[in-house]
């Protein structure tokens, strides 16, 4: 009788936008509870993943996900209020009005073939290169992360997943590095459920890793949306929600670099 082959399990934590626009008390993006699963996540980096990856929301001021960077159409051709000045009257300058963030949307159109497109929900500015609210939260245990990798930087596309844009026009190459990296199992935690964790997952799981999202380490923007149709989403294409105290977790501390 042939040997059975082992199975190698070698995992990756992967800990989505953990960056201050998207916890309260000031993020501009702010998820109820996102700042509250830290301490889970900090017990996460703790354990031996053979490689623990921070994503960052990285976003250029003229991303397309942002509100304020589409204008609604001009419908008044004369001024509607003007200035007095010495007796003349002069147009008095205004804003223009933009969509609003939460409830438009916006069409996305690949660059390169317009064939191609979806329809996406529009967000206040956020996640700003370099700015404040970028950053990484403090709390998290920044010395444990092994590297960082930046996700929605090309100005054209929504990215919500770590991997790659809904239209394949940017790719961040994170599926390259897991594989060289001999990663088989990604373990996904963070913000938002509903958004870039579940989109993360999803993708993750298409490039054939053994995916996870540990339900006690994210919140989502929408909960009553993540709790009766997000989670079945996921599972329904693979991705297992598992609890940070079951034996998916307890294999890290286990099994993590072995064979089974």
């Amino acid at each position: 009788m042939a040997e059975k082959k082992p199975v190698i399990f070698k995992p990756a934590l992967l800990v989505v936008d953990m960056q201050e626009d998207f916890c309260p008390p000031n993020g501009s993006l702010a998820v109820a509870g996102g700042r509250d699963i830290v301490a889970a996540i900090n017990h996460l980096l703790k354990l031996p993943f053979a490689l623990k990856v921070a994503t960052k929301d990285w976003h250029k001021p003229d991303h397309v996900s942002f509100a304020v960077n589409h204008p609604l159409p001009d419908t008044n051709t004369t001024p509607s209020s003007y200035a007095t000045n010495n007796g003349t009257s002069t147009p008095q300058s205004h804003p223009k009005q933009t969509k609003q963030p939460f409830v438009d949307t916006c069409i996305i159109r690949h660059p390169d073939d317009p064939s191609q497109s979806y329809e996406t929900r529009l967000w206040p500015v956020h996640c700003v290169q370099d700015s404040p609210g970028a950053q990484l939260i403090p709390e998290l245990d920044h010395q444990s992360i092994h590297m960082v990798h930046q996700k929605g930087t090309d100005s054209r596309v929504e990215m919500y997943s770590a991997f790659y844009d809904p239209l394949r026009v940017y790719d961040s190459k994170l599926a390259d590095v897991l594989r060289m990296r001999g990663i088989t199992h990604v373990y996904v935690v963070g913000l938002a459920a509903d958004y870039c964790v579940k989109f993360t997952a999803l993708d993750s799981q298409a490039e054939g890793f053994t995916t996870y999202i540990i339900d006690e380490c994210t919140e989502a923007v929408d909960p009553d949306y993540w709790e009766t149709q997000g989670k079945a989403e996921v599972q329904a294409a693979g991705v297992k929600i598992i609890s940070v105290t079951g034996p998916e977790v307890k294999r890290v501390v286990d099994d993590s670099g072995n064979t089974e």
